[in-house]
């Protein structure tokens, strides 16, 4: 699979039929793979749930767009943000295991995330 500027933009296009405002690619090769690897199309507007991984810490590489990691305590109140912008050389962060978090996108996006454990089964939590 190759991530041509064609392909981005197919990506986004496809977030743009969604109800969600987002789509994403599973980047595993195989069913024994047990990580969580994907590209994530993300809009203005996409609501993503707060949550945390507890079992993992999660890398965020950001391809294109602008968008804040954002980052709360056990209470719900927001502790900090780390703004991706590869246009500002801000290209990722590290989200530590058992820190909640969730994404406020501010222009189309399309990041890669990467974690141990597939989504549903590894403890994930929601605030």
């Amino acid at each position: 699979m190759e991530f041509t500027q064609n392909f981005i933009d197919g990506l986004l296009k496809e977030a743009e039929g969604n109800p969600r405002l987002r789509t994403n690619v599973d980047l595993r090769d195989s069913d024994s793979d047990g990580s969580q690897r994907m590209l994530n199309a993300l809009l203005p507007g996409t609501k993503v749930d707060i949550h945390r991984h507890p079992a993992s810490s999660e890398s965020v590489i950001c391809i294109c767009g602008r968008m804040d990691e954002v980052f709360y305590d056990d209470s719900g109140s927001e502790t900090g943000r780390i703004r991706l912008s590869p246009a500002e050389g801000r290209y990722g962060c590290q989200v530590p295991a058992g820190v909640w978090h969730t994404v406020e996108v501010f222009e189309p996006s399309v990041i890669i995330e990467a974690k141990d454990g597939r989504y549903g089964e590894d403890r994930s939590e929601r605030l």
